[in-house]
């Protein structure tokens, strides 16, 4: 999962490494988009984006990691989010605004977005290496619900729990379910947008989704 961080006032130096960071994703995509990603390397990515290899190396592990938009602050962001949400939002509802405002920017980068998702599509391994990032980001995401319900005070932050819990750390099944299902919803939405035509912006069909799953996904009237 890939997004912005929504920290109300980012200093100078953030905004620099965010920009900095959003121009190599685009240069990479729109460059795998063009010649496919097993012709593009770090080096004709950094020169797209204005930088030096070495700078690439500063936000991303690997090439991969560029096509397929990682991020690795977006779960711990996440986990902040859920644990610092208002105290009488229920755990689905905490997960859904903490998403949303991960996801703000998904309007003005819709271009961006359709060509990810042609580079995946044509690319098995990256999509292979974006499943493992959105696990990654699942598990986080279940370990903030498990917190939040286990009594952790919103608005802790409750920092010593945050970052990657592990395949079987012993997170709970709701909270598992919980965020597997906001993940595929996400997913969905995110898809349905992309290829749908319609004219509602990403937050409303992101808001009808989450809508329907608070609802018990009941079949809605014809």
């Amino acid at each position: 999962m890939q997004g912005v961080s929504q920290n109300p006032a980012p200093g100078l130096r953030e905004r620099k490494k965010t920009a900095t960071r959003l121009a190599l994703v685009e240069a990479a995509v729109r460059l795998a988009a063009e010649h496919g990603a097993e012709n593009v390397t770090v080096e004709a990515i950094s020169q797209a984006a204005g930088v030096s290899p070495r700078t690439f190396f500063n936000y991303f592990d690997c090439r991969d990691d560029a096509f397929v938009m990682a991020d690795p602050e977006v779960g711990r962001r996440l986990q902040r989010a859920v644990l610092d949400a208002p105290a009488e939002l229920s755990p689905l509802e905490a997960v859904r605004d903490a998403l949303e405002a991960e996801l703000a920017d998904m309007e003005r980068h819709h271009e961006l977005w359709r060509l990810r998702a042609r580079v995946l599509h044509r690319s098995p391994h990256l999509l292979a290496s974006s499943l493992g990032t959105h696990m990654a980001d699942e598990r986080m995401l279940a370990s903030a619900v498990a917190l939040r319900m286990g009594g952790t005070p919103p608005g802790s932050g409750a920092e010593d729990a945050l970052g990657d819990p592990g395949p079987d750390a012993p997170l709970g099944l709701y909270p598992r379910l919980l965020a597997g299902t906001a993940a595929i919803a996400v997913r969905v939405a995110i898809q349905y947008w992309s290829a749908s035509g319609e004219p509602d912006t990403f937050r409303d069909i992101f808001r009808r989704v989450f809508a329907q799953l608070a609802a018990g996904l009941d079949a809605p009237a014809s």
